[in-house]
């Protein structure tokens, strides 16, 4: 038995025993190390060449990838489930949209400095843990920034979240003209999930070729729903801009299931037919799972538990998250402004005043 099983090549799936007879039936699985793929080419604007059109997924990048997204899509739906009691303030979803921050961060650095939407999910690739996610999400101490920041405000190491001005990330980063005009090495990203607030890219825009958009500034228009794609497109606008050549767009066409907020549930606008029919074709981590499985990276039953162990963590950090302690009263003024001398806030009872921490 043991020379048996020291000769599988990689690890046993299976075992079954028949009794009464003493016979062993062992199921093997001889994975792949890694794999090429042919991939979507990227629409070019004011460049030469963009992304290759293929490219080689390691076994190990490919369960990382997989683990990553599957995370982010159960921690979306399970703040869906959070907001009907426990998310008081705001909760912008974008499942659907996992290949794009898991395929960015894979094509960029550690200490490259990232700046998002307040929808996106860079904060778990960035190393925010789901707890201390949904944590803020419910404004418990246990939260990213102690429950202060809620969805729009969370930050992480190189990570600086959404502000109070959506949409001002961009602004925040450098404005398209600043960057073209001191050649700075700033990659845009504009994710096109195809709606915007609660009104499709067609009915709201004569151009929707967004890539376009930045004028004089470079573009590549990317399918933001394969993650390998989105991962070599990101390589080759981070080349670009750290070889000198200035700032880059990048428009990541992709889709997501959920509403806009809150306020907007996603079927008044488009419907439930579009929805269905795009999550059961184009789903980015059903793309992953079978790219995977067709070329022996992985097989069903290991996804599977890799599933099944996401599920259990986040309901784990979901549970945490409703039961953490909120903040004390007296934090309401700390942190307003960073070196400001101390000053005093009056509560609603003009006998009680809070005194401010920088």
């Amino acid at each position: 038995m043991r020379k048996m099983l020291a000769a599988a090549v990689s690890s046993v799936l299976s075992v079954v025993t028949q009794k009464p007879a003493n016979r062993v039936l062992v199921a093997s699985c001889n994975y792949s190390n890694d794999a090429t793929f042919e991939i979507k080419k990227c629409d070019l604007y004011r460049l030469e060449e963009g992304a290759p059109v293929t490219t080689v997924l390691t076994r190990e990048d490919g369960l990382k990838y997989y683990r990553m997204m599957q995370n982010i899509c159960r921690m979306e739906l399970k703040a869906d489930q959070l907001k009907q009691k426990f998310i008081r303030g705001f909760c912008h979803l974008c499942d659907g949209q996992e290949a794009c921050c898991v395929g960015l961060e894979a094509g960029l650095n550690p200490t490259d400095h990232v700046i998002a939407s307040c929808q996106a999910r860079f904060m778990c690739t960035r190393g925010l843990s789901v707890p201390s996610i949904l944590a803020e999400l419910t404004g418990r101490r246990g939260g990213c920034v102690e429950g202060e920041g809620g969805s729009m405000h969370m930050y992480a190491n190189n990570f600086y979240g959404g502000n109070g001005t959506v949409g001002a990330q961009g602004l925040l980063g450098a404005a398209y003209n600043m960057t073209a005009v001191w050649n700075l090495p700033c990659i845009f990203i504009c994710e096109n999930n195809r709606y915007g607030m609660g009104i499709s890219v067609e009915r709201a825009a004569a151009n929707t070729d967004y890539y376009k958009r930045g004028s004089f500034i470079p573009g590549l228009k990317v399918d933001g729903m394969d993650v390998l794609c989105v991962r070599e497109a990101t390589e080759v606008a981070a080349d670009y801009c750290r070889s000198g050549k200035g700032p880059i767009l990048m428009e990541l066409l992709t889709y997501h299931y959920h509403g806009h907020s809150m306020s907007h549930p996603g079927i008044s606008y488009r419907t439930r037919e579009e929805v269905q029919n795009l999550r059961s074709k184009s789903h980015p981590i059903m793309l992953l799972k079978d790219k995977m499985v067709n070329n022996k990276l992985a097989s069903i039953e290991e996804l599977k538990e890799i599933d099944v162990e996401v599920r259990k963590e986040i309901d784990a950090a979901a549970q945490f998250a409703i039961t953490d302690p909120e903040p004390p009263l007296e934090k309401l003024s700390h942190h307003i402004y960073s070196t400001n001398p101390p000053f005093e806030i009056r509560d609603a009872n003009q006998w009680i005043r809070f005194k401010s921490v920088s």
